[in-house]
């Protein structure tokens, strides 16, 4: 668990996800999903229920090639993280990761601060060498960040996203970790 600012003076406090988050994160979920047309998934699409999610949020824990961690302020999930990396020997090094902040946040530093999370644990972890991410084409703010962060273009896949019958191009983008 870390503690951080962000831009607007709330402490913010970086963890990993529990079961016993469980309940939080599918509201979280189903209110940013409807707050951003940048994620693959939009309100209504996460289809869970609470033992499902309960039950993968405890199998991150066993994976060391996993992470799923939450921003929280004033006791409220406010952003997540989760990479997953490949399941068997020759892909476990590489993986990808999504990530998402509430409306309300945006702005404040919160999808910077839990990615710089990321790339630290992906360092310190022995294990990924790789992180992979696709983002929206139109996602100017995103990829701006991503290439703050290091991330560079890898390639462009068409069509990825289908949003009010409106198709959108994915950009491909990594960091090797070494």
């Amino acid at each position: 668990m870390e503690s951080y600012r962000l831009k607007n003076g709330n402490k913010m406090i970086i963890r990993g996800a529990t079961a016993a988050d469980a309940e939080e994160m599918l509201n979280y979920l189903e209110q940013v999903g409807g707050e951003s047309d940048f994620l693959t998934f939009g309100p209504g699409e996460i289809k869970m229920t609470l033992e499902d999610e309960r039950s993968f949020l405890n199998s991150i824990s066993k994976a060391d090639n996993k992470l799923f961690i939450v921003a929280v302020v004033a006791d409220k999930i406010i952003g997540n993280l989760s990479y997953t990396g490949g399941m068997r020997p020759r892909v476990r090094h590489t993986g990808e990761f999504g990530v998402s902040v509430l409306k309300e946040y945006w702005g404040q530093g919160v999808g910077k601060i839990l990615i710089q999370y990321l790339i630290a644990w992906s360092k310190a972890s022995g294990t990924v060498r790789k992180i992979n991410l696709r983002v929206r084409s139109d996602n100017t703010a995103g990829i701006y960040l991503y290439e703050a962060l290091g991330f560079v273009e890898e390639g462009r896949q068409s069509r990825e996203f289908c949003i009010n019958g409106i198709f959108y191009d994915s950009i491909i983008m990594g960091l090797e970790i070494d």
